[in-house]
């Protein structure tokens, strides 16, 4: 029974992810959100706003700072949880 039923949720949730993605703007199209303004202010002006020479440093340290240590703060969580767990105490040994 515990198989048929996420056998059955699994093709739900399947399924809602298929529609969702049916209902997202055509690949490649000029109007989609990735091709707004923001990219070309970016390449415009992130030069002057950062002081970064590489494009991609700015946009990665100073647009984005707050996401990119998030991200660094989850993956630091991770490698932690991953030693805390397997790390064995001399009473385990």
């Amino acid at each position: 029974m515990k198989k048929i039923l996420s056998v059955v949720l699994t093709v739900v949730f399947i399924s809602i992810l298929l529609v969702a993605l049916s209902e997202g703007p055509a690949f490649g199209n000029a109007d989609n959100p990735a091709n707004n303004y923001v990219s070309d202010r970016y390449i415009d002006e992130g030069v002057k706003d950062t002081g970064a020479i590489n494009i991609v440093t700015g946009i990665i340290l100073d647009y984005r700072a707050f996401d990119t240590f998030g991200e660094a703060t989850v993956l630091f969580a991770a490698v932690v949880s991953v030693i805390i767990v397997l790390k064995k105490s001399k009473e385990q040994v």
